[in-house]
């Protein structure tokens, strides 16, 4: 797929030579390269180097798309890894999405199910618990009262 798309580009930097009516010798010599070299260029050789590519495309006025190739807004592939890593860290509960989803689409959420009580409730309603033989015959002190301890 690469070498295809360097063929391409080869016969687009000869195409755009041609039609600036310039020989190979002084295209090469504009360049800065030897006219084989443009020869290989112009043939989408890979063995070429990108600054070769780059000041070929300055002559002909696209020297402003090299900054585009690797521009990271059109990294589809770092963006899609980044949205897996996102999705991996969700650490939202199954209901929280479907409230989302829910107010997305204009309809009214279901209220989650509580699965756990507070607990808050359990302590308003567990019962005390009953007095154990041990316990039983000691005497019940208010909490606020002062233990003292005489010699």
């Amino acid at each position: 797929m690469v070498a295809a798309q360097l063929r391409q580009l080869g016969e687009d930097l000869a195409l755009a030579r041609k039609r600036r009516r310039e020989s190979r010798r002084v295209w090469a010599g504009r360049i800065g390269v030897s006219e084989p070299t443009l020869a290989r260029m112009e043939a989408g050789d890979s063995a070429v180097s990108i600054g070769t590519y780059a000041t070929a495309l300055w002559l002909v006025g696209r020297a402003s798309a090299i900054a585009a190739l690797a521009a990271p807004q059109q990294d589809l592939g770092a963006l899609e890894n980044e949205l897996r890593v996102a999705r991996q860290r969700s650490v939202r509960k199954p209901h929280s999405i479907e409230r989302r989803l829910h107010a997305q689409a204009g309809q009214r959420s279901p209220k989650p199910e509580q699965h756990l009580p507070s607990i808050r409730d359990v302590l308003v309603e567990a019962p005390a618990p009953a007095p154990s033989a041990a316990t039983a015959s000691l005497p019940l002190q208010p909490e606020s009262s002062h233990v003292r301890y005489s010699r």
